[in-house]
């Protein structure tokens, strides 16, 4: 066996970044024991490999007494991780998504949007991450109303000036609705949250209630086809796709504050419809980053800079034929003003429908010094397509797209066996990222990298709302933790 994984292992093409090498595909495996370094602009980086992991079971309640939804996204709350002796405690916030749903089945719950709280300790001796459940929050919109996960179909409600999608009957009538995909504190305990219904990132204090909204530029709201000169309608629905802007259940997905507090990065977790190859599942690689400056306002009405991202392209059969997926991003942390890591995966594990192998699952180093900055241009302020052929994935000439490495690949049967854990195993969906410092004197620029998985709350004893939502099989609540080595500490 182990001699077949390592015949994978160098059978394995590298993704598609703007380096040029080629899309992956057969299964992305890494058998390193130990650790690996990466460069990018003259500066090393250094994943140590994984030291941890942590389970809650699929059927554990949450404080509002239905199951928990795990990991959209997760963060440890400012100020709260340290070290006491051999271990490490803290609190940490995580995000599910809009509740037990299943578009294609137009299954739907009035799901209240929250936060989870939990307490936590890590012991790295022995890799356990223990998670206690600790209560939550309930978030609500300006009225002081609650979200709903609910489709919100072709309607809106308009609050404070701005159109936010919400049903106009049955399930949800009235609320605001939510699809929670993002998480990202700020330093006074406030936080953001990115949805996918609207492509809005939403900004809530620390006791849950909406103070501001970030709206996305014309390029990235989701519309009908227009009418002659007339912008389409708004369409915040996810059960048909808009003719332009961001792709149904694919939004902001990854909402990013770098360590001083200024700069917020929003990531579209694949391309907008008209960035996208017609028909081609593997032409969505070109993804939307917008960078806003949050120094002065929380919620500002344009972004200073936007960039086109390159996702890596994938075959998802893993036997060798061409590229027919886009390994779509799922979560990012910032570095810095101008680097951030990103989640990006494939569709393929527990959880997922069919036997598809599970081929890429990697965190990605990301610098958008030195792309072209596509902020207040066509490409923004309109729905001009970045592609130079509507059935390919190149860009126009004179877009440069941002840099990439890959920092961590999740695929690593050696280092998951040590925790019971393998490739095969895993979840679908890898959907969470945080960093917290190791906190050793001698080590200042070492961290502590979490990865948490979105179970899409399946278990077989679910409930919610009230209602049984009982699967077939457990998908439990996991994270993962692995230590870098960072060229210097975040400040």
């Amino acid at each position: 066996m182990r001699a077949a994984l390592i015949l994978l292992c160098l059978l394995s093409a590298f993704p598609a970044f703007a380096g040029g090498e080629e899309p992956i595909t057969r299964p992305h495996l890494d058998m390193t024991a130990g650790a690996r370094s990466v460069s990018l602009h003259g500066q090393t980086f250094i994943n140590q490999g994984l030291i941890g992991a942590g389970r809650l079971p699929a059927d554990a309640v949450d404080f509002l007494g239905d199951t928990l939804g795990s990991f959209s996204s997760l963060k440890i709350a400012p100020g709260s991780w340290k070290r006491v002796g051999e271990h490490y405690e803290g609190i940490l916030w995580t995000l599910p998504d809009r509740g037990r749903n299943d578009p294609a089945a137009n299954l739907f719950f009035d799901y209240a949007g929250r936060l989870e709280r939990f307490r936590v300790r890590f012991a790295p001796g022995d890799g356990r991450f223990d998670l206690i459940a600790d209560g939550g929050l309930e978030l609500r919109d300006f009225r002081g109303r609650p979200f709903t996960g609910a489709d919100p179909g072709a309607g809106t409600v308009t609050e404070r000036g701005m159109v936010l999608p919400a049903p106009a009957s049955g399930l949800g009538r009235g609320k605001v609705s939510i699809d929670a995909e993002a998480l990202q504190f700020t330093r006074d305990g406030g936080f953001y949250v990115g949805d996918e219904y609207a492509a809005n990132v939403y900004y809530f204090d620390r006791r849950g209630r909406l103070r501001g909204v970030i709206t996305p530029p014309a390029a990235v709201v989701p519309r009908r086809a227009s009418i002659g000169s007339q912008a389409g309608r708004l369409d915040f629905g996810s059960l048909q796709p808009p003719a332009t802007g961001r792709r149904n259940n694919q939004g902001p997905e990854g909402v990013a504050l770098s360590p001083d507090g200024r700069t917020l990065f929003v990531a579209l977790q694949s391309a907008l419809m008209q960035d996208s190859a017609a028909g081609n599942a593997v032409g969505r690689t070109n993804i939307r980053v917008l960078v806003y400056d949050v120094s002065r306002t929380p919620a500002p009405a344009q972004p200073i800079a936007h960039y086109v991202m390159q996702l890596p392209a994938y075959n998802d059969a893993g036997n060798g034929g061409a590229p027919n997926r886009t390994a779509a991003q799922s979560e990012i942390r910032a570095l810095d003003d101008h680097r951030f890591l990103m989640l990006s995966r494939d569709s393929a594990g527990l959880g997922a429908a069919g036997n598809a192998p599970i081929v890429y699952k990697s965190i990605l180093l990301v610098d958008v010094a030195g792309a072209t900055n596509l902020a207040g241009t066509v490409y923004e302020t309109g729905t001009a397509s970045l592609l130079q052929d509507p059935a390919g994935t190149a860009l126009r000439p004179g877009i440069v797209p941002v840099e990439q490495v890959e920092l961590v690949n999740m695929l690593n049967p050696v280092q998951l066996a040590r925790f019971g854990l393998s490739v095969e195993a895993l979840s679908e969906k890898w959907e969470a990222l945080d960093l917290v410092p190791v906190l050793e004197p001698d080590r200042p620029a070492d961290y502590f990298l979490l990865v948490g998985n979105d179970n899409d709350f399946i278990a077989r004893h679910c409930r919610m709302s009230g209602q049984s939502c009982n699967s077939d099989f457990d998908n439990d609540n996991r994270i993962l933790v692995y230590r870098l080595t960072l060229p210097a500490p975040l400040r």
